[in-house]
């Protein structure tokens, strides 16, 4: 993986160029164009970009460990206390997904279209898997937003998108989805650009549908019958082991390094701690995740516990409380995409739902099992923990699946903070509290980006109209309770 990292993104930034006149001096020698570059590098490129993106700690980008309460800040609280605006995180997040994910994938599409050099298979796999990924990357984008530019988006001529419905583009992905699920198929793709999938087809057909089963919860509140369908399309062709987990193996050398090792190592800055609850609940659960999650506090309070959370809003003494685990310090730890546990949760609720046959437990097992095996811990670890009253899931505490299964998966999905954080809107578990000090209540949405505020105004003022204001407040389309 290490190679085909930097083998990819050097690539991508390749161009050939000949001189003819004064008018080829006009141009970014630095930006591939159509033709220049294999498509493939892109994909790497937006991989790489879109992983970096959703699984980052940096205040500028991604507070999502922040809202989901996770960690407690030390020094500067002001972004768990949702001052979005201050280091324009709205505008980072969306810029990120806009211009270094979307953009690229469409740069794939055609360029890989327009290569001569590839067969008509390979070529239409390529596609496919960057069809995937865009589909995704929009999902993020309108599960954090709302209505964005999706139809005029990325276009030259529409310098000034109109914004598009949340639920119509969800329903545009569900169709794309479909499609593409239909266009992935056995043989060659994108090879060593693949950086998430390691260029396995099978491994994205699963993806995709396990895709198309997160996108189909993810409505069930608005759309039961339609989930039921999409839901029981996806029987036995989802991920299937942690051997299918969806991520990208960072490197070993900056700046191909996982981002948490720059947030939380080279950055030289001790800005985060745990919070008192989560860590508290996984210490009193006796999980056997503690320990890789955080790390002991360094000099804790006299009497306190070796684990122990620190005020979230607050700030928090670095020395006396649990900050970052060893393991989220690793220059080349995965950024995952999509993981096996997340997978078994969904299957879970798709049995509590009665959308298919089997048990919930079975799943709920499953789901914890692998994370406990996805962070090291063993066989026998899982079972000790599963055999615990607060977590066997006929006794946990919870009026329903959602609090049974939602609150285990908020501790699975601790290092995928992007999906704990739509998660954590739909289920409403668990039960989270602002902080005293809170400029509002807790995000359900980012605000637009002040960008489009200034610029795009007449399509920002109607897209902040049809959400039913562009605030922090506002529910999104298929958030229902």
């Amino acid at each position: 993986m290490k190679k085909s990292l930097i083998y990819a993104l050097s690539a991508a930034l390749l161009t050939t160029s000949c001189i003819d006149s004064l008018e080829d001096y006009n141009i970014d020698p630095k930006r591939a164009t159509v033709g220049t570059a294999p498509g493939a590098t892109f994909v790497a490129n937006a991989e790489r970009n879109l992983v970096r993106t959703i699984n980052s700690a940096n205040v500028n980008l991604n507070p999502f460990r922040f809202y989901v309460q996770y960690w407690a800040a030390t020094d500067y609280p002001q972004e768990s206390r949702y001052d979005i605006n201050t280091r324009d995180i709205n505008g980072g997040y969306w810029n990120a997904l806009y211009r270094d994910v979307l953009r690229d994938l469409r740069e794939a599409k055609t360029n890989i279209a327009a290569d001569k050099l590839l067969t008509e298979p390979v070529k239409a796999n390529q596609i496919a898997c960057a069809e995937v990924l865009e589909i995704y990357t929009w999902a993020v984008l309108v599960e954090t937003f709302g209505d964005v530019p999706y139809t005029q988006a990325l276009n030259i001529n529409s310098a000034l998108p109109v914004y598009d419905s949340q639920a119509a583009i969800y329903a545009d992905l569900i169709t794309r989805l479909d499609a593409v699920i239909g266009q992935l198929k056995p043989g060659a793709g994108l090879g060593d650009y693949d950086l998430i999938n390691g260029g396995d087809m099978a491994l994205w057909l699963k993806f995709a549908n396990s895709l198309k089963l997160r996108m189909a919860l993810t409505i069930a509140d608005v759309d039961d019958a339609k989930a039921r369908t999409m839901v029981a399309s996806t029987v036995g062709k989802v991920l299937a082991s942690n051997d299918d987990i969806v991520d990208l193996a960072f490197d070993a050398t900056f700046p191909n390094t996982n981002p948490l090792y720059e947030d939380l190592v080279r950055s030289g800055r001790n800005d985060f701690v745990g919070t008192s609850l989560f860590v508290d609940q996984l210490r009193t659960k006796e999980d056997p995740r503690l320990d890789d999650y955080f790390n002991p506090a360094d000099s804790p309070a006299a009497g306190a516990p070796d684990f122990v959370g620190g005020e979230y809003g607050a700030s928090n003494p670095y020395d006396e409380y649990s900050p970052a685990g060893d393991k989220l310090r690793q220059q080349t730890l995965p950024g995952v995409v999509m993981s096996y546990a997340q997978v078994e949760f969904m299957l879970a609720e798709a049995v509590a739902r009665g959308y298919i046959a089997g048990t919930v437990t079975e799943h709920y097992n499953a789901g914890i099992t692998a994370s406990i095996l996805e962070w090291g811990g063993t066989q026998a670890e899982a079972t000790a923990y599963l055999a615990q009253p607060s977590v066997a899931y006929a006794t946990a505490p919870g009026a329903d699946y959602r609090e049974k299964i939602g609150n285990q998966k908020w501790i699975a999905l601790y290092n995928q903070p992007t999906e704990a954080y739509k998660e954590w809107r739909r289920l409403d578990t668990p039960r989270l509290t602002k902080p005293a000090t809170a400029n509002s209540e807790i995000p359900l949405r980012l605000p637009y980006p002040v960008a489009e505020q200034n610029v795009n105004t007449a399509n920002y003022n109607a897209a902040s109209s049809a959400i039913g204001g562009d605030v922090v407040t506002t529910k999104l389309f298929w958030d229902k309770r």
